[in-house]
């Protein structure tokens, strides 16, 4: 007999697993890793209606629409709301296995009271429902960060951003208010790094005039991002993530590295070795001042951006069109972090001082979590319990089996229970759900351990593996 469509007990399949949740599911969230728009934080935006809450800027859901033979018009063009939402519906009905059935499903169940299948047939009555609870105050932002015990959230920032937002909520002058939710900067240099993308000088330009430097040499942008570092501290910043194709890795000399950032700025081509001679040789420099400041390092592997040249210069970029890097990680990322350790040495004590801060690794490419969790292995040390993580099931992962892997492989090769746990990396309010579906995958599967005779049933220790990895670890990690 077919069990109840995402009842109570949805993915959890033993008793203990039942009992686990029930223990977790009201914890605090803390999504370390987001790209909430901190100005609509500020301004406690309320969302005008479906479409708008789930379809505006929502790449996972874009791209099953493209899949589905929908027009572009009706993803990123300019239909109506109502004929956006209605061509949602009747995608999502043909999303059987895929994590975008079940997220929306618990978002009508959570927020809206809606236990019906979403169906072309069903969608203009939850249309209406739905809407009309988008109206009320419990559905602006401040409200959802109420509803859902939001502790904090890390949004993903440019060193040139003023943070003003940031500011303005936490001094309580924002449009919403005294919040206990902190929002929190995180320090994104990206732009600095990629001496190939488009209009770096210009970028390098508007870096020395935020930070107030002069930016003739790689020194100088060293200078002006590390002021830019201490002022994001000052807002509240604690980690800092950079995005990579791959882990670039160079031996090759400083000099080498300044010849290429001048042709960089001269507006001449440079090749992908002269880049990425640049490139490892500031991640080096960045990760010795995150490491002196306790900033925790994000890098995140393995994505091969903008693939579809035709659709990315009519919709242009994160609109869906980015996709899994299989590149080769073990060998540069081991030497990349060895450098990061080394050069960060002090002569006065050696055998504690490190130049690799607290580090979450993360690769879009599920074959890279057993090379990762193994080099993770072999840089942890005493400074703090857990410093090197295995980073969750990230993006095209973040599916039940991805989730699943991501545990599996750091429970088999590392430490599960020191585990920071689930980040939404959305720019969706209505993402919070994904962490009550990552908390149940978490629970079934210790559960099934434990009814397995692989772990004892005891519920204390179980309870406190459990809440650790749904929000404490993370508070102690991030501090």
């Amino acid at each position: 007999m077919a069990r109840a469509f995402m009842d109570e007990n949805f993915l959890l399949e033993t008793e203990t697993a039942r009992n686990l949740y029930a223990a977790v599911k009201d914890e605090c969230i803390y999504d370390y890793h987001c790209h909430l728009s901190p100005a609509q934080i500020a301004e406690n935006r309320q969302m005008p209606d479906l479409a708008d809450a789930w379809l505006s800027g929502d790449h996972y859901k874009w791209r099953m629409m493209r899949a589905m033979g929908i027009e572009e018009k009706y993803i990123t063009g300019g239909a109506s709301a109502y004929d956006k939402y209605l061509a949602w519906a009747r995608t999502v009905e043909n999303l059987p296995g895929n994590p975008l059935y079940h997220w929306t499903h618990l978002e009508l169940q959570r927020y809206f009271g809606i236990h019906e299948p979403l169906t072309e047939k069903s969608a203009p009555a939850v249309w209406e429902k739905a809407n009309a609870l988008l109206m009320t105050p419990g559905l602006s932002v401040k409200g959802i960060f109420e509803k859902f015990k939001i502790y904090a959230v890390g949004t993903t920032d440019d060193p040139v951003d003023s943070l003003e937002h940031h500011v303005s909520i936490a001094e309580g002058k924002a449009l919403i208010g005294k919040i206990e939710t902190k929002v929190i900067p995180s320090f994104r240099p990206d732009r600095a790094l990629e001496l190939n993308a488009d209009n770096f000088a210009g970028y390098i330009e508007e870096l020395a005039k935020t930070s107030g430097t002069a930016i003739k040499s790689t020194d100088d942008v060293l200078s002006a991002l590390e002021k830019r570092l201490d002022f994001f501290i000052s807002a509240g910043c604690r980690s800092a993530d950079h995005g990579l194709e791959y882990a670039p890795c160079s031996d090759v000399s400083f000099k080498q590295a300044e010849k290429a950032f001048k042709k960089a700025m001269a507006g001449k081509h440079v090749s992908r070795e002269e880049a990425d001679t640049y490139k490892a040789d500031m991640l080096v420099s960045l990760a010795n001042m995150y490491a002196k400041r306790g900033i925790v390092m994000q890098l995140h592997l393995s994505v091969i951006r903008n693939i579809n040249t035709k659709n990315y210069i009519s919709a242009g970029a994160n609109t869906g069109f980015d996709a899994v890097n299989d590149s080769r990680i073990s060998g540069n990322l081991a030497l990349l972090l060895d450098r990061m350790e080394m050069e960060g040495l002090t002569s006065a004590d050696a055998e504690h001082e490190s130049g690799l801060p607290k580090t979450v690794l993360y690769s879009l490419n599920p074959k890279d979590l057993y090379p990762l969790v193994t080099i993770m292995g072999g840089f942890q040390d005493s400074s703090c319990q857990g410093k090197m993580q295995l980073g969750s099931a990230w993006w095209f992962c973040d599916h039940r089996d991805g989730m699943e892997e991501q545990m599996r492989m750091l429970a088999g090769n590392g430490m599960l229970p020191l585990f920071v746990g689930m980040l939404t990396d959305s720019r969706s309010f209505l993402s919070y759900p994904r962490h009550e579906y990552f908390r149940r995958i978490m629970c079934n599967l210790i559960g099934r351990w434990v009814e397995n005779g692989e772990y004892p049933c005891c519920m204390e220790k179980l309870e406190k593996i459990a809440r650790g990895i749904s929000f404490e670890n993370a508070v102690r990690y991030f501090k």
